[in-house]
């Protein structure tokens, strides 16, 4: 049956992190009974809510959004796509919680930075470059020469902006790709990729779609310096952000509603004037909207039943441990990297966009093979997260060489793998990143009596996996050479 094979698989990928804070928590953190047992509960509704999310997204949300991209394509009219894009784009991202949540973090740390300004740039950043991806896939234009405008305009604006600000502006480019807009986006760039053709197979639109809410944020910030202004604290934004999404079942369902009901909203206006599906193909289409919108609800409900407080009791303990020597030191980092490989693999939108790899390659590239390098990717850059916690560095130390060795690669990597690792970047940091990883990070800093790093971890977490699935493509592209050097070789006559 379809749901038992996805609640195995699901369950397969929780069950490690679970067991690990389990033990912690007993080992470690005295967990109390009742932490305890939630978290377990908790367990239980992130598994199932992530396989009904999965079936939801391939009955529904992936269908409409790459017929969505094959219609648009198929119109032939630059404008009406560019509209269409650009709609979608701010639709998206104004209705995505996280970035209401976000918003609110960035003004309790920065008084400046009013909460509609900060979600007016992002949407608007996300529709722009939204626009401008589906722009790059009907004309051609490579998807590195993109990407390296893009980041390149990051990178020059990045040594303008305020120090302090560096951490939200690349934290939002995560913060924007939730897991109901995600699968709706990379869906649309393989429905235009289908019609139009042209090499990367659509992957990319997403990883192009990240840049635009971090340039926003750091222009906002070049041009108005006054909203990199404290706020209250850096306590206090710690406080916000350990609390995000700590309400009652009624707010988890507010916020699923307020990310599906306008998507798919946008998708029957689509269908009455653009999509013009079937009725019996539209029905099963709402079928999977609503079927992915209560699998939403029931893994934020499992997330938010305990996970948020374990990781911040667990990072509690490793942080005040940290100063008896290295031993423990070494142990917090392993803890750092198991989490980080093992969260990840749990995200909604790293499975959507696993199916999608799996099957846009013709099983070339395998979703395993895809997970293996985000989880080793993830790992690294929560470990990185950890020191830069206990340690108290500058972010930029590690974004900026870490961005530059991406763009460098993507001269080697193939077209396909490079889409692939930025639209990775995107969907790495998902609401259980957010959920459990920032509270681990959180305090083991404040273990360690920092209270000054609060933003740059999901940046960290957003940026490892360009490194390494394009690592990926080009371990598989000369292996691939290597192949047909040797089957030319074989069949040479002697």
């Amino acid at each position: 049956m379809y749901l038992g094979e996805k609640l195995k698989e699901t369950g397969l990928a929780v069950l490690p992190i679970s067991a690990m804070v389990l033990a912690l928590g007993w080992g470690v953190a005295d967990f109390s009974a009742s932490l305890a047992g939630w978290f377990v509960v908790g367990s239980v509704l992130v598994v199932a809510g992530l396989a009904l999310f999965l079936m939801g997204v391939d009955l529904g949300v992936s269908r409409v959004g790459e017929r969505c991209g094959a219609a648009l394509t198929e119109r032939k009219s630059l404008a009406v796509m560019l509209g269409v894009a650009f709609a979608i784009g701010l639709v998206v991202t104004v209705a995505e919680p996280d970035i209401q949540v976000f918003g609110d973090q960035v003004h309790v740390a920065f008084a400046g930075a009013e909460k509609r300004l900060v979600v007016g740039s992002i949407a608007s950043g996300v529709a722009l470059f939204l626009t401008l991806g589906v722009f790059r896939m009907v004309s051609r234009i490579p998807l590195k020469w993109a990407l390296g405008f893009g980041y390149a305009l990051v990178l020059g604006l990045l040594a303008l902006a305020p120090r302090a600000f560096v951490g939200v502006a690349f934290d939002s480019g995560g913060a924007t790709t939730g897991p109901m807009t995600v699968p709706f986006i990379m869906a649309l760039g393989i429905g235009v990729a289908a019609v139009r053709g042209g090499r990367g197979g659509g992957f990319g639109l997403t990883g192009i779609a990240s840049v635009g809410p971090v340039a926003a944020m750091l222009a906002m910030a070049v041009l108005a310096p006054s909203v990199a202004s404290p706020g209250s604290g850096g306590a206090d934004a710690e406080t916000a952000l350990v609390g995000l999404g700590g309400g009652a079942l009624g707010e988890v369902a507010h916020e699923v509603m307020a990310s599906a009901l306008p998507l798919y909203a946008l998708s029957a206006v689509l269908q009455a004037f653009l999509l013009k599906m079937t009725r019996r193909q539209f029905l099963r289409a709402t079928v999977g909207f609503a079927l992915a919108a209560l699998g939403l609800f029931v893994f934020l409900a499992g997330v938010r039943c305990g996970f948020m407080e374990a990781g911040r009791e667990v990072g509690l303990a490793l942080g005040a441990r940290m100063a008896d020597g290295w031993g423990w030191r070494a142990a917090t980092l392993a803890v750092a990297l198991f989490t980080g490989a093992v969260v990840v693999c749990a995200e909604p939108a790293v499975w959507v966009l696993g199916e999608q790899v799996e099957q846009a390659s013709g099983g070339m590239v395998r979703r395993r093979a895809l997970l293996a390098f985000l989880a080793a990717a993830t790992g690294v850059a929560v470990s990185l997260a950890v020191v830069r916690a206990s340690e108290g560095f500058a972010l930029p130390w590690l974004l900026v060489p870490g961005y530059l060795l991406a763009l460098g690669l993507m001269r080697f990597s193939p077209e396909t793998f490079t889409g692939m690792a930025f639209d990775s970047g995107g969907v790495a940091s998902g609401p259980l990143t957010t959920a459990f990883v920032l509270p681990l990070t959180l305090g083991v800093a404040e273990g360690c009596g920092r209270h000054d790093d609060a933003f740059g971890v999901i940046a960290l977490v957003a940026m490892m996996p360009l490194v390494a699935i394009q690592a990926m493509g080009i371990a598989m592209e000369a292996k691939r050479r290597r192949a047909d050097a040797g089957q030319t070789t074989g069949g040479t006559p002697s």
